[in-house]
């Protein structure tokens, strides 16, 4: 048998190529509809504050509870709290707010394994694609609070940054929680990224390291204390065009 006849037939790979094109289309719909469905969902949920971090931190870490902490005083203090839905760390912060004054929201994704939506969340909203749950968790904060984490919190991070430094998205207070955790990462951004002139440095005033939890809510009050929580003009059209 050759080549020829392993290949598929043109009449065949026509009908594969329509099949997958008619799928191809379904799955655009879908995105559609996370995008607008989840807009809608979340249009009342303002001044809201992200809180990132792993999914894999146990309940009796000291991890979780500082996650608890923070999000509990945001909470009182009047910000709804946005986490990722799952265990550990989004548990933690979904927790801390769901008993204090202000909603706690869960944007869970569908994965093979880890993700399971905790118990702690007042509005739960599903997502199946990662790129329009992060647009979500960007368009509907106004400031990030990065608890220590893997993959998956480096990857929300830095697209926060990236949005922020390109001027696709609104300036906002990005703080990382944790100084053990977070310390080497910081002078390896300062030293190699900002010291060989990949980025510039005032991009390394993007980010503050900070432990206090109570520190932590009277920063995102200080960066709005001139300003208000109202989304400005100009910044509508940046979050249009994410």
């Amino acid at each position: 048998m050759g080549l020829h006849d392993k290949l598929p037939q043109t009449s065949d790979r026509y009908a594969m190529m329509q099949r997958f094109r008619a799928r191809e289309a379904w799955h655009v719909m879908k995105i559609l509809s996370e995008f607008v469905e989840s807009a809608e969902e979340l249009q009342t949920i303002t001044p809201a504050v992200s809180i990132f971090g792993s999914a894999r931190t146990p309940r009796d870490h000291p991890y979780y509870k500082l996650t608890e902490d923070v999000a509990r005083l945001l909470s009182d203090a009047g910000f709804s709290v946005i986490s990722g839905g799952g265990p550990g760390i989004m548990e933690a912060a979904n927790k801390g707010a769901f008993y204090g004054k202000s909603p706690s929201v869960g944007l869970n994704i569908v994965l093979p394994h880890e993700q399971r939506p905790n118990e702690y969340q007042d509005l739960s909203l599903k997502f199946d694609h990662f790129f329009s749950r992060k647009v979500m968790f960007v368009k509907h904060a106004l400031a990030y609070v990065v608890m220590p984490g893997g993959f998956g919190t480096l990857d929300e991070m830095f697209e926060a940054l990236t949005l922020i430094q390109t001027g696709k998205s609104r300036k906002m207070p990005i703080i990382l929680c944790g100084s053990a955790f977070w310390g080497g990462l910081l002078d390896w951004v300062r030293e190699r990224l900002a010291g060989e002139g990949m980025i510039n440095p005032d991009d390394l005033d993007l980010l503050q390291l900070i432990d206090e939890p109570k520190e932590i809510v009277e920063t995102i009050f200080r960066f709005y204390e001139t300003r208000g929580f109202d989304t400005l003009p100009e910044e509508r059209e940046q979050l249009l065009n994410l």
